[in-house]
């Protein structure tokens, strides 16, 4: 074994063993924190107890994500604030009620600690990625407090770990050590003893983040959006928040930081300038390799899978255009961006080169930095259109035929490989009523919401579609009937939890889903199982909704 996989070994043992010391421990925390709540249920409370219950609360805030503990994390957050909120005020303003109210949600902690180990055992690890529903830190500077909570608790339910803070300069403070995934922003604050400021002039250490930046305001003057743009801002969203679009462009932000690398495959007979392109794209961190054998090419494409082919216009055996030719008469690659890299100057030679299969001309010697740009931007370009021919407009999930597509190949895969597939069917209850009392418009907004929850929640490995309307179809590799119950009924507790407004009302949805795993039906295709899928979903819809049911368990939600 190599000294980078045993360290790679090594670290992720050493990461086992301190989260079985963390889980070990806990159970004691937890005690003595609901001992200590429990002793606030008296006539009188006093400084000291709130001061350690703030410092416990807060510390057990900061742990439980990174031990993989989410919604113990999400508990521990909202009572912390509410512990600050007491702190910030007189004692004697906090009535009894509150106190007792706070101690049994104190110890509803415990409730919230076993739930989220079900969640543990039952999104599993993908490939070489980050662990599904792995939670993304998103820092909140907002000086409305009632409105930074409600904006909280919101965005939680898309699996977002919140921290408020409702002065800047307690940001300014915890930026100099800590480092979130995402900022959001208002633009005005109001200081203590002062007049409106604007967070565009101040705050250097919240502006040498190295983190997306988003802002929040009322304000909607061009000045206003001209300084955010030069700040690097990724979004703008004017008061009254539409939470779905805010988290929507959340969503976008963090999938473009975290694509996967871009694939270049170079053809080129001189090797040691084929080998300089290879470095210059991989220091840009993309993943690049090198044709040896131009007539293997298409075993190469076949086993890399390039999203583009960097290509020399003149080689001894074979030219450019004769491979590009052989290339376009496969389907699965015709649409593959190919772009020659050549000495050749003559421009009536250079288009009839293009008119033979190539999708652009680039013409040596070229400089590292412009060769590094013209191959992300093609990538970039051809990702999107690739996205607009097989993904639904409105949610950005695989549509109707890519999705049944790989449901079929997933499940032969895993016959092939001895493990289970889940095929899941979605659906949100009562939709039609959504519609007609709200709206086609807050319809699309609802349906984008459970779409954005969905692709939050599962794994990489996993893959979502829109099936149809209100419909959604998720596939779950290696993942077994029960695992998959417990994840669904996750996703079906947040959507429930999220809510929507029209004309300054609020309302909330609920969905239903059936599931048929390849265990139990191991002689059904992936048609076939998208059949038994659906038909679990309509004992779940005839069951009273928002329930999940198949397989050999069945969760369900409180009836609507």
């Amino acid at each position: 074994m190599s000294n980078e996989k045993t360290m790679a070994v090594a670290v992720a043992e050493q990461l086992a063993r301190l989260r079985d010391d963390y889980l070990a421990r806990l159970p004691a925390e937890l005690t003595g924190l609901e001992a200590l709540a429990s002793g606030l249920s008296g006539s009188e409370i006093d400084r000291a107890s709130l001061d350690e219950l703030y410092q416990r609360l807060h510390k057990l805030a900061g742990s439980g994500g990174t031990f993989g503990l989410a919604a113990l994390s999400v508990g521990a957050r909202s009572l912390e604030q509410r512990v600050r909120g007491w702190l910030a005020e007189p004692l004697d303003a906090v009535d009894v009620q509150a106190r007792q109210t706070f101690a049994q949600d104190v110890a509803a902690l415990g409730k919230t600690l076993s739930e989220a180990n079900a969640m543990a055992s039952a999104t599993l690890p993908d490939k070489g990625a980050s662990a599904p529903g792995q939670c993304i830190q998103v820092w909140l500077v907002e000086d409305d407090a009632l409105l930074g909570q409600a904006l909280g608790r919101q965005l939680e339910s898309f699996n977002y770990v919140v921290r408020l803070f409702t002065r800047i300069g307690d940001a300014e403070a915890a930026a100099q050590t800590e480092r979130p995934d995402m900022l959001l922003m208002d633009v005005m604050f109001e200081q203590e003893g002062e007049n409106s400021t604007e967070v565009f002039t101040l705050h250097p250490n919240l502006r040498a983040l190295s983190c997306p930046l988003l802002f929040i305001t009322a304000q909607d003057d061009f000045q206003s959006r001209v300084r955010a743009s030069q700040l690097g801002a990724e979004g703008y969203f004017l008061k009254p928040l539409e939470v779905p679009r805010l988290v929507n462009r959340m969503v976008q932000v963090l999938e473009k930081l975290r694509a996967p690398s871009q694939r270049v495959l170079i053809v080129d007979d001189d090797a040691d300038l084929a080998e300089h392109y290879r470095l210059a794209l991989l220091a840009a961190g993309m993943e690049a390799e090198i044709l040896q054998q131009p007539a293997a090419i298409m075993e190469k494409i076949a086993t890399f899978r390039p999203e583009l082919v960097l290509m020399d216009m003149h080689m001894p055996d074979f030219s450019g255009p004769d491979l590009a030719g052989v290339i376009r008469q496969h389907d699965n690659w015709s649409s593959l961006p190919i772009v020659y890299l050549s000495a050749e100057t003559d421009l009536d030679r250079q288009i009839e080169a293009m008119n033979r299969g190539a999708d652009d001309f680039l013409t040596k010697p070229i400089s590292d930095a412009q060769l590094v740009a013209a191959v992300r931007i093609r990538i970039e370009r051809a990702r999107y259109l690739d996205e607009q021919i097989n993904r639904d407009s409105l949610t950005g999930l695989l549509k109707h035929a890519s999705i049944k597509e790989s449901a079929g190949i997933e499940v032969i895969r895993a016959r092939r490989s001895g493990k289970p597939v889940t095929l899941a069917m979605l659906d949100i209850d009562h939709f039609k009523v959504v519609n007609d009392t709200y709206g086609h418009a807050v319809g699309d907004v609802v349906i984008s919401s459970i779409a954005m929850l969905l692709r939050q929640r599962v794994r990489q490995s996993d893959i979502v579609g829109r099936y149809g309307g209100e419909e959604f179809v998720l596939v779950l590799p290696e993942c077994g009937a029960k695992d998959a119950h417990l994840l669904l009924d996750d996703i079906r507790q947040r959507f429930a939890a999220v809510r929507f407004s029209y004309a300054q009302k609020d309302f909330t949805c609920t969905l239903s889903a059936g599931l048929a795993c390849s265990a139990q039906h191991p002689d059904s295709n992936g048609a076939a199982l998208l059949v038994a899928a659906d038909e679990a979903l309509y004992v779940a819809k005839r069951g009273g909704r928002n329930q999940v049911r198949g397989g050999q368990l069945d969760l369900k939600g409180a009836q609507p």
